[in-house]
């Protein structure tokens, strides 16, 4: 791109969540100026629909430099370092007033409908690198714009797009008929219409991540406050191993090692069963209105009244469809990226830091970043986000050398995405958690079963498995 014509153009960043409002602050810091486009209402809009989560990492963690600089002259306080917010506490206590503080770069109710290069489609070969980039956006009134912008990130996250019940990655037979008990969030089940919903009642979680965890220790604690008739039924396509519930007392964020614990007391406890090796091909209404789920080998489980689908999330690629992206095939992440996240070889301890090189694209000056950067892969931090986009902001500054200077620690061990349940004590364990044991045949396990033995004691290498 031609930086003399296209310098006085702002980088236009789409969302204001965590790594989007960072990413604003990165470029203030370093004389470039953002323009935030944010879908929702109000900033950080994704993350207040799971305002009710604990998050597994404290606040030391959730936090970026760069944003922390812009508020410190406001008055900011920031808040206890050492304590766990939840979604909620993220979104008002650092997201909104980071917001603020950047004024007129955020735009609220500001959808992006399609990024492309002005004059230019994706065939178009001349000239290409010289023109900006065009931005088209609906704002929530119904008016529509055309912006143009020297660079885009794109930091709006993977929320609005959960992957389904279905085992092969499409829905299942009869899953969109069912929406009406079907969910796809963990359930806030402090909300009294929630509550109410699955007070009582059979209840099918499908998934093996820290958002599954949050969701069957949720329904235990419900179980236990006298809602007789509650019960979970965890689905698992893989097996039961040590690698299941996550690092245990050993996860270097303890609470997401106390979450996993907080799931194995729900099987232990008999609040949960778990089924293993089921790979959802159908749902399927008995006469009475239950839902009851089909497995590829024809298995066919008993009736629940609800089943929460928490199988991981995947980007909506849709509106970036008219640039020159190199997506590996499988993860949906940048080709250079992909190997250094792929949940088959890493969980997030073990992945290298890395910045703008590695989130680079064929087509010059867009960036996937944040979440969205990570495809279909669960093991993003929001540490890593924060490195990310410090490296893309410094390389656009034209300072490679700071760019390249791609410096990480993670946490080792566990379930990397999705948040936590800090407040619950959870039982003690001395093992640590392992990874990707070949899956035994299906089975139920119910209380007193294999769930009830202890963790692997011993950390294998590898990644985390998935759902």
């Amino acid at each position: 791109m031609n930086a003399t014509a296209t310098e006085h153009l702002p980088v236009v960043v789409i969302g204001a969540g965590p790594v989007g409002l960072a990413a604003a602050a990165h470029l203030v810091d370093r004389g470039l100026e953002p323009l935030v486009l944010e879908a929702g209402a109000r900033a950080g809009a994704a993350v207040r629909e799971w305002a009710h989560v604990r998050l597994f990492s404290p606040w030391s963690e959730v936090t970026d430099p760069a944003a922390e600089k812009l508020l410190a002259p406001t008055g900011w306080v920031k808040p206890d370092q050492a304590a766990y917010p939840t979604g909620g506490d993220w979104a008002d206590r650092y997201l909104q007033p980071l917001a603020d503080v950047l004024g007129d770069r955020v735009r609220t109710g500001a959808r992006v409908t399609g990024v492309s290069r002005a004059g230019r489609d994706r065939i178009v070969d001349a000239d290409r690198d010289a023109q900006p980039f065009a931005v088209h956006v609906t704002y929530a009134d119904g008016r529509e714009e055309r912006i143009t912008a020297r660079a885009v990130l794109d930091a709006s996250g993977t929320w609005t797009l959960p992957s389904p019940a279905g085992a092969d990655g499409l829905p299942a037979l009869g899953e969109r008929a069912a929406a009406d008990r079907i969910s796809y969030r963990v359930p806030d089940l402090a909300d009294p219409a929630v509550r109410t919903r699955y007070a009582g009642r059979r209840t099918a979680v499908i998934g093996s991540g820290a958002s599954a965890f949050t969701a069957l220790a949720s329904l235990a604690a419900l179980a236990r406050d006298e809602e007789d008739g509650t019960k979970a039924l965890w689905i698992l396509r893989r097996g039961l191993s040590g690698a299941t519930f996550g690092g245990g007392s050993a996860d270097q964020l303890p609470a997401r090692g106390a979450l996993g614990l907080a799931a194995k007391a729900a099987v232990d406890e008999g609040h949960a069963d778990a089924v293993t090796g089921f790979r959802t091909q159908a749902i399927e209404r008995d006469g009475d209105g239950r839902l009851v789920l089909v497995a590829e080998d024809g298995r066919r489980l008993d009736p629940v009244d609800e089943v929460v689908v928490l199988t991981g999330l995947r980007p909506d690629l849709s509106f970036l469809d008219e640039l020159r992206l190199g997506l590996d095939d499988r993860l949906q992440a940048p080709t250079a990226l992909a190997p250094l996240i792929d949940p088959n070889q890493h969980s997030c301890g073990t992945v290298y830091p890395h910045g703008h090189r590695e989130l680079a694209h064929p087509e010059q000056g867009v960036y996937l970043v944040g979440m969205k950067s990570y495809g279909r892969a669960p093991t993003f931090l929001a540490l890593t986000g924060y490195e990310q986009v410090r490296s893309v902001a410094a390389a656009l500054a034209g300072d490679h050398d700071s760019a390249d200077r791609v410096e990480l620690t993670l946490p080792e061990t566990g379930v990397c995405g999705g948040s936590g349940l800090y407040d619950t004590p959870a039982p003690q364990s001395d093992a640590a958690a392992g990874c990707c044991a070949p899956p035994p045949a299906p089975h139920l396990v119910q209380r007193g079963g294999p769930a009830a033995l202890p963790l692997a004691t011993e950390q294998p290498a590898g990644g985390c498995c998935g759902s």
